[in-house]
């Protein structure tokens, strides 16, 4: 893959040495910059991550999602890349995809493209599908769009968006705030089918709790 819009991919990392590797390796091959935040992992990810040829930023402790995105969409912007991809570490998302999600945005005012596994349920877990669309039909109505996986996250994002919208959250909220404020900000937001690889690990999205918390986060929006 080219890089005519000079993409930096943003990994927030948790105890993920036997995923991470692979995925940059993969990445770096594609010709895209790779920062890998390192959310206060207790196994080897950043060594890992440094050795396969991402840059590390690294947490002393875990402060959540949302901090480690914002602190790698500072880090890209920081050094001039225009788009910032958003994807997860634990070996879930496709580097083959991502062509996709960046070709998505060269549409007149689309300034996020979102993943959509939605289709792909066969080999969803039942909770995660269940709490999946009741967030997504709650974001898409806010959002004023159509959003069918909101909670997606794999992304691309122009980093226009982020130029404009403030970004607080610090745990999985971001995933939500970042869509909502997106749309407020007049960007239009598409949908891009990938294929998602379930194992044998343990989410780390906890149905009830993160529900309570969306709609929390909700009543925060002014």
């Amino acid at each position: 893959m080219g890089d005519p819009v000079n993409a930096c991919v943003v990994i927030p990392a948790f105890n993920v040495a036997r995923t991470i590797g692979s995925l940059v390796v993969q990445l770096r091959a594609m010709g895209l910059a790779v920062v890998v935040v390192d959310d206060g992992s207790t196994d080897p990810t950043p060594a890992v991550a440094t050795a396969a040829g991402a840059d590390v930023l690294s947490h002393a402790a875990n402060a959540g999602k949302g901090r480690s995105l914002r602190d790698g969409f500072a880090w890209g912007a920081a050094r001039g890349h225009d788009l910032l991809v958003a994807m997860d570490g634990d070996g879930q998302h496709l580097p083959a995809d991502l062509p996709r999600l960046v070709a998505a945005l060269q549409a007149d005012g689309v300034g996020v493209a979102v993943g959509n596994r939605m289709r792909q349920l066969r080999n969803m877990p039942w909770a995660r599908r269940v709490t999946n669309w009741l967030m997504s039909w709650g974001i898409s109505w806010l959002c004023r769009q159509r959003v069918p996986d909101s909670q997606c996250g794999f992304r691309a994002i122009r980093r226009a968006v982020l130029d404009r919208i403030p970004l607080t959250s610090e745990r999985y909220e971001i995933e939500s705030e970042l869509l909502i404020q997106a749309a407020r900000a007049g960007f239009r937001i598409v949908s891009v089918p990938i294929t998602t690889i379930y194992r044998n690990e343990r989410s780390r999205i906890r149905p009830l709790a993160d529900t309570v918390r969306f709609f929390r986060f909700l009543r925060t929006l002014r």
